[in-house]
């Protein structure tokens, strides 16, 4: 997959991420590309390893990489991605 791909699906996955996932993500264009491509790669890792071959990080399709966002998003939360005052 060449790079425009990457940045079309990435731009795909990132933003169905942030719709699925309840609250407020203050994050432009550009960090919701990099929020899906690692997603995509999440999801391919993922994917690797329910299929028992070997772990791999590579990139997945478009689905395996919505689950990797979401996955990436929910973490980014939890870890301390947003302020709480």
């Amino acid at each position: 997959m060449g790079i425009i791909g990457f940045i079309v699906v990435g731009l795909i996955a990132g933003f169905i991420a942030r719709a699925v996932v309840p609250g407020k993500d203050h994050m432009g264009i550009i960090a919701t590309i990099i929020l899906g491509i690692v997603g995509s790669f999440i999801g391919g890792f993922l994917g690797s390893l329910i299929q028992d071959g070997p772990a791999e990080l590579t990139a997945a399709g478009i689905i395996g990489s919505i689950i990797g966002a979401i996955i990436a998003l929910l973490i980014w939360r939890k870890v301390g991605g947003r302020s709480r005052v």
